[in-house]
């Protein structure tokens, strides 16, 4: 019997990698970047042997800068495409105040983005002030140009914009600050993104007259562009996917099916290359993909490579020892035993056995002067209704803070910044190097399902937590109970440590509220009940250390 279920279960093994491996249509290139060779192979089987390191399951808080050119007209999140949707805000928004996108496209954009008043030292400084453990820096977004003194993007912030080398300078100041150092690369979407570039109005005095998506190096002649190709930014000089006037077809094909026009090996190689380029140049401690598992992945071998490359090479760094962080969306249980699973907005309702992340942002991933005005940002108490809910449940908050174009936070975010700060000072002590407890929480929602919507999207049901909800985390010495909410009752009730729970069934010796000191307890057969003090020590959540 043992002979035949070892031979069913080798039988499985091999039908999952099997079913994994992959017969890429667009392989890439190594000609101009060669995959640094070592441990690991460009495979799944390969890439299972990861261990995601405890830095990272300690850390539990980070702060991303998702800031690049397209924070220049305060438009929010995708407007280098979306102003290429005639009559969307976006659009309305660029033609009033740049041009129309036949005259003046996202490339015209692109000089206005200058970075005056961006010092990266004082930003990551105060980062780590307010409990940030690791920072992130956009190294390209969907709009193709790389943020680095890039050799094989010539749309590169070193050669316009801000001329600046932008994760050199990211990169220093987080290494004078001991923060582990992240860079996301989003541009191979870059493709399908850019497709509305190859429109036109379809109303108006401009009809028909095409965008500037096609346009060639050399139309630039006489032009502020002259000698730069911008299909080396657009990408589209190739036909439009099926249904690409529907602007919400490329959701659909995130994942390079469902009628996609598939890239070139040339497209995909450069993706490859430039990527490879930045990880030998600014050895990042983790990489974020905002991809469905990999890049390209399953049409091309670039993701795997990439991956494959960037643990080897931070193994060289480390004199062999493992200490990369690669993060994607969308992932399998296989794939999460080679890649760190991403949830976008939002968070799993159990305990994930792998660390995972939760990427999260105050307001919009780019600026959005409309968020500002309208006061739409999230509270400093509903980031760490969000950070408590993902830390019980084993994962990270990496946090964005969007910055303007010149580089700095408004007033109503740096109020954010410092509230959270200022909580974070007292409490962390129940967050960073924690680890989950034997359930993450009680009340409504951790008691109701609340499914996670493709990569996520999910977080305003936890935004929502009032003080019924409770999350636990745990150190070797210590039990941390943390309400989501200041309870407006004298007394809080924690079901899970009843008397006699099989939860918690030692004795609790002693209880402080963090920031206030020792409360008193009464442990009865409904609950663990918590005298509160007279007056708040926080306006956002109270933590409670509960020891044996």
């Amino acid at each position: 019997m043992k002979t035949r279920l070892l031979l069913l279960a080798s039988a499985l093994l091999l039908s999952s990698e099997m079913a994994m491996a992959q017969d890429y249509s667009v392989p890439v290139s190594e000609k101009n970047e060669k995959m640094m060779e070592g441990k690991f192979k460009p495979t799944w089987e390969s890439l299972r042997n990861y261990k995601v390191p405890e830095w990272f399951r300690n850390a539990k808080f980070g702060i991303w800068a998702h800031w690049g050119p397209q924070c220049v007209e305060g438009s929010g999140d995708w407007m280098a495409r979306e102003l290429y949707f005639e009559g969307s805000r976006a659009y309305n928004h660029h033609v009033k105040h740049y041009g129309h996108p036949s005259e003046v496209g996202f490339k015209d954009i692109i000089p206005l983005f200058k970075a005056e008043r961006w010092d990266p030292d004082k930003l990551v400084a105060l980062y780590k002030k307010i409990g940030a453990q690791y920072f992130f820096a956009l190294g390209n977004h969907h709009d193709n140009m790389d943020l680095w003194d890039s050799q094989y993007q010539p749309w590169n912030s070193v050669n316009m914009g801000p001329k600046r080398d932008i994760l050199a300078e990211w990169e220093k100041a987080a290494r004078k600050y001991e923060l582990p150092f992240g860079i996301s690369f989003h541009a191979d979407h870059a493709w399908t993104w850019y497709e509305p570039s190859q429109r036109y109005d379809r109303e108006g005095p401009k009809a028909g007259i095409p965008y500037d998506g096609k346009l060639t190096k050399e139309d630039g002649k006489g032009k502020w562009w002259e000698g730069y190709a911008p299909q080396d930014l657009y990408a589209q000089n190739h036909p439009l996917s099926e249904g690409s006037w529907s602007n919400g077809m490329i959701h659909k094909q995130w994942a390079w099916g469902k009628g996609v026009c598939l890239p070139t090996q040339e497209y995909c190689t450069n993706f490859y290359d430039r990527t490879l380029d930045a990880i030998n140049r600014y050895h990042p401690d983790l990489i974020y993909f905002d991809v469905t598992v990999l890049p390209f992945y399953p049409i091309s071998d670039a993701g795997l490579k990439i991956a494959a490359h960037f643990y080897n090479h931070n193994m060289a760094d480390h004199k062999g020892k493992l200490e990369a962080v690669m993060l994607a969306k969308i992932l399998d249980e296989q794939q999460r035993k080679a890649l760190v699973w991403d949830v976008e907005r939002g968070a799993p309702d159990r305990i994930i056995e792998e660390p995972w992340q939760s990427c999260s942002c105050i307001g919009g991933w780019h600026y959005n002067t409309s968020i500002y005005e309208h006061n739409g940002y999230k509270s400093a108490a509903s980031v760490v209704k969000l950070l408590v809910d993902i830390v019980s449940k084993n994962g990270n908050l990496l946090l964005s803070v969007p910055l303007r174009a010149d580089g700095t936070f408004d007033e109503k975010e740096e109020v954010i910044l410092n509230d959270l700060g200022d909580w974070m000072a007292v409490n962390k002590e129940g967050i960073i190097d924690t680890r989950p407890w034997k359930v993450f929480g009680e009340g409504p929602i951790a008691e109701s399902s609340v499914p996670i919507n493709a990569q996520g999207f999910n977080e305003g049901t936890y935004n929502r937590a009032t003080s019924k909800e409770i999350r636990f985390t745990q150190t070797d010495k210590n039990l941390y109970a943390i309400v989501l909410a200041w309870p407006e009752e004298k007394q809080v009730i924690i079901k899970s440590l009843a008397a006699g729970s099989e939860q918690y069934p030692g004795k609790i010796s002693r209880i402080d509220l963090l920031g206030y000191g020792k409360v008193t307890f009464t442990r009865t057969d409904q609950g663990l009940i918590i005298n509160m003090p007279d007056k708040r020590v926080n306006e956002i959540a109270p933590v409670f250390k509960i020891r044996k």
